[in-house]
């Protein structure tokens, strides 16, 4: 039996993120991940203008007249939610935590999801494959899936993007739509990711904080990795020292943003300063516009 507290925030996201759902993305979701293709739906009487290759010639004999197969667009999609549960996800300095953006955001992804009769999984993961919720439709199974990102405690601390990555292409046979949840503070994950891109339509989405990019002239600071427990002193009132981190964090950010674009998978970067719920409001239009040229 789940405490109270841990139902009652789980209550509160549901009803937030329905409200987005049904404001906001409904009608996008559908339009920007589309299935995987025709299914039967089924057979009536020919038409001027039908197509003759479409002609249920089984059903013609018998009826004595033409008939015709009707298909349909199949809609049921499998969405998986990779998610980045490593010790950086509890940074935050601007009121939220990454980890609570990415919460809302999976819960936001996964009511979509099943809105649309989708198949919603998830993988979490740190160094290693902390846990897999196989894919199922659903509002129990969706709110076991955002459970799980809020109050699963890993094991792990450090980030392995790659081996995530492997993992899911292993264990997710079937093409789906998979959302690389992160803030991609980590090496060694541009191959797995060029062929996980090959199988799947794969979307990364990065969840950052302005400290991530810039430090405040505030005098010393002592800075510590999340992951690794390194400590280090930097004098943050000096131009050149701000300067530098400004210019190494920009320049992570666009070695990033140039591996996306070179496996050809769309993304987006979300803040915790700001509101995700416009942001990925936007990404979507801008994909159907895409999609529908």
């Amino acid at each position: 039996m789940l405490p109270a507290e841990i139902l009652r925030k789980v209550r509160r996201i549901e009803i937030r993120t329905n409200r987005l759902v049904n404001e906001s993305l409904g009608g996008e979701y559908h339009s920007v991940f589309k299935g995987r293709g025709m299914e039967f739906s089924e057979v009536r009487e020919y038409q001027v203008g039908d197509d003759i290759r479409s002609i249920d010639w089984n059903v013609t004999s018998r009826m004595g007249h033409p008939y015709v197969k009707v298909h349909v667009e199949e809609r049921e999609l499998t969405v998986i939610l990779l998610v980045d549960f490593s010790a950086s996800g509890e940074f935050g300095t601007r009121g939220r935590f990454k980890r609570e953006i990415e919460a809302e955001l999976c819960a936001l992804l996964a009511f979509s999801a099943i809105k649309n009769n989708d198949r919603v999984g998830l993988i979490a993961f740190t160094d290693r494959i902390e846990t897999f919720v196989p894919p199922r439709k659903g509002k129990d199974h969706v709110l076991r899936v955002i459970r799980e990102v809020l109050y699963f405690r890993p094991r792990g601390r450090r980030t392995d993007l790659g081996q995530a990555l492997r993992y899911m292409a292993r264990t997710i046979r079937k093409r789906s739509v998979v959302f690389v949840v992160s803030d991609f503070l980590a090496d060694g994950y541009a191959q797995p990711l060029r062929v996980a891109a090959r199988k799947h339509d794969l979307i990364a989405i990065t969840v950052t904080d302005p400290r991530e990019q810039e430090l405040p002239p505030v005098g010393l600071l002592s800075l510590e990795d999340a992951e690794t427990g390194d400590r280090v002193l930097v004098d943050a009132s000096d131009r050149k020292t701000r300067e530098r981190y400004r210019a190494w964090a920009l320049g992570r950010r666009q070695e990033r943003e140039n591996l996306f674009r070179s496996v050809g998978i769309d993304s987006l970067e979300l803040h915790t300063d700001r509101p995700y719920d416009r942001a990925l409001v936007t990404f979507f239009h801008r994909r159907a516009r895409r999609i529908r040229r």
